[in-house]
């Protein structure tokens, strides 16, 4: 292969690398094993339409070529970011011409999900007519992203990030056909591997700077200190409105719910580590403090909105220090949803009831005239009965029996409540048995 690093111009390290045929493709055993779902496609004989969902750097354009020259398909490549109906329209020509000439047509369309409803429409005639193979390729769930239109006129296949081992191949691979004169210190290797994070074109990158740098400075030996003094490594990926953003979100939460401190902290570092806003963070942690511990103990939630201030004041990093000395807290309180539950039922209660006059004995009466109507008549004031309780009192509009929405748990504060609750549900059957006492 020509030296990439030669003087006249070559393709970058990536490009080189780039499968031409379907075994040399390294990941996606899931779907490209004997046997698996891609595999067998490709065994068929006859294209499919289909969109390929999986974070950058996994395959996604590599697998869309390889279907082309599978099939022996001209292709046609739309980036969604550059891209609209005129464009589309243009792809659909050459489409018309290459099938005078006897070829089909498969049509590439990257990031799919920047495609508006009406960019995503034009292209169904097509894929419906079969004029064009449509491949779609997305970082974003097409569940949410993707028209249900197109979305059901194409197979979903979920591409996954490399594993390390796999990444390790792609290296392999580089030294081999590109890199030879290179000696990778096994540490240096492990380090790419770790900035690349499941991203095969990143790592790719990260080899080409690390061979640009080598040749500059008139070495051959890689070491890790050498990549941490040559090359601009950034964070890890972090899709800061995407899937990845929200299932990290997710994990945080549920760890925090299955009261594991170690794992809510590994989410918040991750997140923090990536570029999260902290912000949102925060207003996230006072969530999970009333949706998961809400009365079990009421001191989370004062520690989730004092965390929330203090990163206000404070900013990052010294900020984030609340933020994570919150999230252990949240972890290891005691848990309970009995309050959202509560919530919840009396607002879907609420929704599909009628509206229902006050009774009359909780009105307010301030005038005289509200007074003769007889509001507010035979009001028992609470702290003037025994125990500061109106035993066998409603509350409720008429017609409605006690729903027993909030059900305290036998943890935390809410134990006690619950006791509090029993006496006081006591006292109202006595009061039923006994209604002139």
């Amino acid at each position: 292969m020509t030296d990439m690093f030669a003087s006249t111009p070559v393709a970058p390290l990536a490009e080189a690398l780039r499968p031409q045929q379907l075994d040399q493709v390294i990941g996606q055993s899931h779907l490209l094993g004997e046997g698996k779902p891609l595999r067998l496609a490709f065994a068929s004989g006859k294209p499919h339409s289909m969109i390929l969902w999986g974070p950058p750097g996994v395959g996604k354009t590599t697998l869309a070529r390889l279907t082309a020259n599978a099939f022996g398909c001209e292709f046609i490549a739309l980036s969604a970011v550059f891209s609209g109906v005129k464009d589309i329209r243009a792809a659909m020509e050459q489409a018309e011409q290459n099938l005078a000439l006897g070829k089909h047509t498969i049509l590439f369309v990257d990031e799919i999900h920047r495609f508006n409803k009406s960019q995503q429409d034009a292209l169904l005639p097509y894929a419906e007519s079969g004029l064009v193979t449509f491949i779609g390729a997305t970082t974003e769930n097409p569940s949410f992203e993707v028209n249900s239109a197109l979305l059901s006129r194409a197979q979903v296949y979920v591409l996954q990030s490399l594993s390390d081992a796999e990444l390790a191949q792609l290296v392999a691979r580089a030294q081999a056909d590109v890199l030879s004169h290179l000696q990778f210190d096994p540490a240096a290797i492990d380090t790419l591997i770790g900035y690349a994070d499941g991203d095969a074109r990143r790592l790719l990158n990260l080899l080409e700077q690390t061979g640009n740098a080598a040749a500059a400075t008139g070495r051959s030996e890689i070491t890790p200190e050498f990549i941490q003094n040559a090359l601009t490594l950034n964070a890890r990926r972090f899709d800061k409105g995407g899937d990845n953003f929200y299932d990290q979100i997710s994990a945080l939460h549920k760890s925090v719910r299955g009261s594991n401190p170690d794992a809510a902290l590994y989410w918040l570092c991750r997140m923090l580590d990536g570029g999260a806003d902290a912000k949102y963070l925060s207003r996230r942690i006072v969530r999970m403090a009333w949706e998961d511990i809400g009365i079990a103990d009421p001191r989370a939630i004062q520690l989730a909105n004092d965390a929330a201030s203090t990163y206000e004041r404070l900013g990052s990093p010294e900020g984030e220090l609340a933020l994570g000395q919150a999230v252990i807290y949240l972890a290891v309180a005691a848990k309970s949803n009995a309050g959202y539950n509560a919530f919840n039922q009396a607002m879907a209660f609420i929704k599909q009831d009628k509206s229902r006059e006050v009774p009359v004995h909780l009105r307010n009466a301030p005038t005289k005239l509200m007074k003769e109507l007889g509001y507010g008549h035979a009001y028992r004031y609470a702290h003037d009965e025994p125990e500061a309780y109106a035993a066998g009192e409603n509350y409720f509009p008429e017609g409605i029996p006690a729903p027993n929405w909030y059900r305290p748990v036998a943890r935390g504060l809410e134990i006690k409540i619950a006791d509090k609750l029993l006496h006081l549900r006591s006292l109202d059957a006595a009061a039923k048995r006994n209604p002139g006492k």
